[in-house]
């Protein structure tokens, strides 16, 4: 499997505060983002699997929605996160 418990440890203790903070909108939205670029890639090579493609779409809405929480929660913590995942925002 793409995603196990090491590479989810891997990527809270980057993004997160902790290796088991894995409820802050860093976190998550770093999460997200591994999960689409893996998904973009699998469509990529099989671009009639329409029920991954209609699963991004609903990642990337999820992961707009805590980008958007935190961009009016706090702006210093959005702006860290885009930087630091290099998403376009």
């Amino acid at each position: 499997m793409y995603l196990d418990q090491a590479k989810k440890k891997e990527i809270f203790e980057k993004h997160g505060k902790s290796a088991t903070d894995t409820g802050s909108a860093e976190s998550q939205i770093a999460l997200f983002t591994f999960r689409i670029s893996h998904l973009t890639e699998h469509l990529k090579q099989n671009h009639k699997d329409f029920g991954t493609a209609r699963s991004l779409t609903k990642l990337v809405g999820r992961r707009r929605k805590l980008l958007k929480y935190l961009y009016n929660k706090d702006i210093n913590r959005y702006r860290a996160i885009i930087k630091d995942l290099g998403l376009r925002k």
